[in-house]
């Protein structure tokens, strides 16, 4: 058996800055969106896996990295992956842009 996605829109590309996280709620569940400077999209579960937790929308993106300020992680957006010396994986989402429309698989 195979499991589609579906995808809804969360809003228009220009709402999304560059390097700056959004959080969207999608059924309870809150998503960090990112935008890099390379206009790619990325969507996170806003949760960090440190061991205190956190938010992952206040970070900081550099490339295709996402660095937590507060425990100084360096997280894969592409895949979630914490990096060494650090473990642990973050949920991603897979997101795309339809025209000018952002949507996310849910």
């Amino acid at each position: 058996m195979t499991k589609t996605s579906e995808f809804i829109e969360i809003g228009k590309i220009d709402e999304f800055m560059m390097r700056i996280g959004k959080v969207v709620v999608i059924e309870n569940e809150e998503i960090a969106v990112f935008r890099t400077s390379d206009g790619r999209l990325f969507a996170l579960e806003n949760k960090n896996p440190h061991p205190k937790g956190g938010p992952l929308a206040e970070g900081i993106v550099s490339g295709h990295y996402l660095y937590d300020p507060l425990y100084d992680w360096r997280i894969d957006l592409e895949s979630g992956q914490v990096q060494a010396p650090d473990q642990g994986q973050v949920r991603t989402y897979e997101i795309r842009l339809v025209g000018d429309v952002v949507q996310i698989a849910v």
